[in-house]
Parts: C-alpha cells; sequence; structure tokens
C-alpha cells in the first residue's frame, strides 16, 4: 500500500441472501504522512559503570560521580539510567497505538492492555498499521500474531519481513469472550442470522446452532459487525462481538461467554520504530526470520544450534520465500525439480543480551543460515488473559 494509504474504519464484507440490505458508507480517508527514516538502536545489554555506590557523590545533574578506583578495593556503582529500565513504559497516557479494525474490536483491547491510557488509532487494514508507526502517525501499533483455535496470522509475518525498520518490543495476551449482540428489544427467538469476521463465527458455531441462529453473513471485523446491525437498526441479525463494541455501539448482549471452546485467547506483538534494550534480570523472548540452503537434515542442524545451549523454542512457522517462490534442484533426475523456497520463523525463550543466545545465533549465521534478522527481543507476557 502507498504512503498516502489511510487509516480508515473497515467495512463489512457483506454477504446477503434474497432482499439485501445496503451496505454501510464507507468511511473518509485520513492521510498517513510520508515514511521517515527509523533510528537503529542495538539489542545489547547497558554496560555497567564500576564504581563505590556507598561513596558515591551526586554530580550537578543528579547521577552518580564516580570516584578513583582503589587497588585494595573493589568498586561498584550503580549504572546510569537507561531506556532499558524504562521499558514498561509507564507512562503510556497519550501514545498513540494503532490497531487492525474498528473501535471495539478485540485488537483495541488488546492495545489498552498494552498500553494503558493510549490514544488508540483504528486502521483499515494490517499494513496501514504498520505504515502508521513508520511515518510517525502512530508511536505504536499492536497486532494480532497467532490464536488458540484459528492459528497463525500469516499476513502479519509477511508484514514483519517487508517492513523491516519496526521491532518487536513485546506481546500480549487477550483473552477471546465472544457476546451476541442485537439491537435494544430484539429477543434471541427474533434472530435469523449472526454476522461478525469468519474466525468468531467458526469459533461460536455449535453455540449459534443451539440458539436457533441458522445463517452467517462474514464481514472483515467483529466490531464492525456491531456498528453496521446498529447503523441499520436491523431486527432480525445479531453481530458476534465483543462487550465493549456493545457499549459503544448501543447494543443489548443477548449472551455472553458464546465461543464454543473457553480457552480462546490470541497473542498480539507490540511494534515500535525502535527497538528496547535486551535485559537479562526478567523472563524474555526473542523472534528471527532465517532461510537456509537446499538439502537433508538442514533444518535439522539449524535447530541443533538451540537444542545445544537449552534453548527452548516456543513457536515454529514457515512460510514460502514471495521474493524467491520456487527452487530448482537437481536430484539426478531427467528433469529438474521445481521446490518452495521457505523462511522460517522461530521464538525462543532467551534475550538478546544473554551470550548464550548471541552465540547460538552467530552459530546460525555462520553455518547454516543464509539470511537471518532478529525481528525483536522483548520482555515474554506473564498476565493473566
Amino acid at each position: 500500500m502507498a504512503s498516502s494509504s489511510a487509516l480508515r474504519i473497515p467495512t463489512p464484507t457483506h454477504h446477503p441472501a434474497a432482499g439485501a440490505r445496503p451496505r454501510p458508507p464507507r468511511a473518509a480517508f485520513v492521510s498517513v504522512r510520508p515514511r521517515r527514516p527509523a533510528v537503529s538502536v542495538s539489542a545489547s545489554s547497558p554496560q555497567q559503570t564500576p564504581g563505590h555506590g556507598d561513596a558515591a557523590a551526586d554530580g550537578p545533574t543528579g547521577v552518580p560521580a564516580p570516584i578513583p578506583a582503589s587497588r585494595d578495593t573493589a568498586i561498584a556503582l550503580p549504572r546510569p539510567l537507561t531506556s532499558a529500565d524504562l521499558m514498561g513504559e509507564t507512562n503510556t497516557h497519550g501514545l498513540k497505538v494503532a490497531y487492525q479494525g474498528c473501535p471495539g474490536a478485540y485488537s483495541e483491547a488488546a492495545a489498552r492492555k498494552a498500553y494503558p491510557g493510549c490514544q488508540t488509532v483504528p486502521c483499515e487494514y494490517f499494513e496501514t498499521a504498520f505504515q502508521a508507526v513508520e511515518s510517525c502517525v502512530a508511536d505504536r501499533a499492536v497486532l494480532p500474531l497467532e490464536n488458540s483455535l484459528g492459528g497463525s496470522i500469516h499476513r502479519n509475518y509477511d508484514l514483519l519481513l517487508r517492513h523491516n525498520k519496526l521491532h518487536i518490543v513485546g506481546e500480549v495476551r487477550l483473552a477471546v469472550r465472544h457476546c451476541l449482540l442485537a439491537n435494544r428489544g430484539v429477543k434471541i427467538e427474533n434472530l435469523r442470522s449472526a454476522m461478525s469476521h469468519p474466525q468468531a463465527l467458526a469459533q461460536c458455531e455449535q453455540t449459534l446452532t443451539m440458539l436457533g441462529i441458522e445463517h452467517r453473513e462474514a464481514v472483515d471485523d467483529t466490531a464492525g459487525a456491531a456498528k453496521h446491525i446498529a447503523e441499520q437498526k436491523l431486527q432480525d441479525t445479531g453481530a458476534v462481538a465483543s462487550s465493549l463494541a456493545a457499549e459503544l455501539y448501543g447494543l443489548d448482549i443477548l449472551a455472553e461467554n458464546i465461543q464454543d471452546d473457553t480457552d480462546n485467547v490470541t497473542r498480539f506483538m507490540m511494534l515500535a520504530r525502535e527497538p528496547i534494550i535486551a535485559r537479562t534480570d526478567k523472563p524474555f523472548k526473542t523472534s528471527i526470520v532465517f532461510s537456509l540452503e537446499e538439502g537433508p537434515g538442514q533444518l535439522f542442524k539449524a535447530l541443533a544450534v538451540f537444542a545445544l545451549r537449552k534453548i527452548n523454542l516456543t513457536k515454529m512457522e514457515s512460510r514460502p520465500h514471495k521474493k524467491r517462490p520456487l527452487r530448482v534442484a537437481d536430484d539426478n533426475c531427467s528433469t529438474p525439480l521445481k521446490h518452495f523456497d521457505y523462511l522460517f520463523y522461530v521464538d525462543f525463550e532467551a534475550s538478546m543480551a544473554d551470550p548464550n543466545a548471541q552465540n547460538a545465533l552467530n552459530n546460525l549465521k555462520q553455518e547454516f543460515a543464509t539470511f537471518l534478522r532478529v525481528l525483536g527481543s522483548y520482555p515474554t507476557d506473564v498476565s493473566e488473559t
């Protein structure tokens, strides 16, 4: 999408039967400014300054001033404050955070959980959210990576590779609790159809059938479905969306927690223009992407660099390499064979400040990988969903 892409409210993709209802009007464009170059910050651990903490006197800026080292005494001053100490971003009030969807979407709830007090910026497409951060329209973006029922969101993995000036600086998990929404005065027995995102409809299939709702209408966004039903004042169609969407669009909640599986969690990534400084004093996760030469056991050998150092892998995803979709291999056949060329996305439990992780990646790059990029090294989300 060009840099003039807009932050737009998604419009439901309506699939009506006979007697189709009018689609809601599309929202006006909000221009995205041209990209600015990102500042590159190395993901290395901060170095400590030697000194003696108890004997230090504050300098003119309030920072402890080092004193000459004694030959007989080991000294250790507190290290200067770095951005790593502010990594939790406790002051997030007013921070502009982009997400994909309409106001009331689960992505907006994830953005508010990741950055309390932030100013959320709804975007029509995933790529628009990436562009909003790159061009400084937004400070951060919170976008889904995987769902415990629906699996990976492949589009965002592809966009991570394309937008190489952005970095993953955190993750947040959100429990998805679907509600059945309808206009005021409408009862469940009045509903003939349910409208929502295709994944949300699939996650509530059995419950919707049990409630006697036979028809399904797929749209781009759960909150967009709620907005459409409210604007069109539909009396025979309900939306599968969040309780926040009900509040925003003035709908009644007819049923709560209607997902067929109660363990429905989505993991979101937090994107920024600059990486954070990695640390080793709290649980960290690192995300990378790499490609390999063709050959027997190449992937096994590549992953061994982590196993030999007892580094745990939490996720692995392979995606066809779009710039090199096919690889010609001569397997002593009369006709050369064509194979897909793959990129491998891997998450592992270690910080880039850990020498063990650095050695593993150096080993991977020097011995096996034809391409390697660190997408981010960031704190693991250990909060309740």
